[in-house]
């Protein structure tokens, strides 16, 4: 749960980069959310919200009633309700902006929802760390046995629930998988109960997450969770020269950056003539090269009479 390069103290925050969990390198603290109604006072007669957000491994978040009222702050690591067991996780919001991430992600139903069971004690951290460390050391027998039964599927990470009762496996393919088989070899390898869980290939990178070209983290390890799709049309618009290498991200599909500034270009091309436009000048038929949007310049080439 946290960096590579930080230790953890007994509480499980890591101490390493002295911010507490929220450091941003990908590792502590990915999707986070700014609580800027922390050190605001609820209003008398008012009752705090009692859903709290909680982060997991990576990316995944889930929200649970504190039913029970605790008192809770973001990085406090707490134990919940899971399908079967219990799972640990850590406080990531809390308060009236989960109103607004329930509304985001269309949770209308909070009744149904799982509870908070307690704040984590020494033993649910222990086991915590343990399975942290379970991960790490299954990963490549995982993947070895994935290889050996010959099936088109890369294994890109595994999660034990807090108890350490069960391991999700997640994986990217580009067609069904059947792996009723590999299950079985899994469930006695590695004696724990099974899930299979696929994966996007920008999903994958979301997880692992790591540095773009540009020189920062991953959009999608970091705060992007819209995964719209990217064509090339998005760049022939931004006039980018159509180099695969250079469009595609660490998942390997188009960069989802492309989409940040297409409604802009598409904005200012419409005060532009259009492309197939050609001028009549003294020196011949000019016909169109290039735009430059910001500098609002359009090349021409005049033809040759020859």
């Amino acid at each position: 749960m946290g960096c590579s390069s930080c230790s953890n103290n007994k509480s499980g925050v890591p101490n390493g980069c002295k911010s507490n969990g929220s450091c941003g390198t990908g590792g502590c603290d990915k999707m986070s959310v700014f609580d800027w109604l922390e050190n605001m006072q609820i209003p008398t007669g008012e009752k705090p919200f009692d859903i709290v957000e909680v982060r997991f491994k990576n990316d995944r978040k889930e929200y649970y009633r504190n039913s029970d009222g605790l008192s809770l702050y973001q990085t406090d690591i707490v134990a919940v309700e899971a399908a079967s067991g219990i799972d640990v996780g850590v406080v990531s919001l809390k308060g009236e902006l989960v109103k607004l991430q329930l509304s985001k992600k269309k949770i209308t139903e909070t009744r149904s929802l799982p509870a908070i069971l307690r704040k984590a004690n020494e033993e649910d951290i222990k086991t915590w760390h343990a399975g942290r460390d379970e991960e790490k050391r299954i990963m490549p027998r995982a993947r070895t046995i994935a290889i050996e039964e010959k099936l088109k599927m890369k294994i890109s990470d595994i999660e034990f629930q807090g108890d350490m009762s069960k391991a999700t496996f997640y994986y990217t393919a580009d067609q069904r998988v059947d792996f009723r088989e590999l299950i079985k070899k899994f469930s006695s390898e590695f004696k724990v109960r099974i899930e299979m869980k696929q994966i996007g290939m920008r999903q994958e990178a979301g997880k692992l997450g790591g540095i773009g070209s540009c020189g920062r983290e991953l959009c999608c390890s970091t705060w992007l969770t819209d995964f719209r799709s990217v064509n090339t049309a998005a760049a022939r618009y931004q006039q980018l020269s159509l180099n695969p290498q250079k469009l595609a991200g660490q998942c390997g599909k188009l960069k989802c950056c492309l989409n940040f500034e297409l409604d802009a270009y598409m904005e200012l091309m419409k005060t532009f003539p259009k492309p197939n436009t050609t001028l009549q000048t003294e020196g011949g038929k000019a016909r169109h090269m290039k735009t430059d949007v910001f500098s609002q310049t359009m090349w021409f080439s005049v033809e040759s009479k020859d």
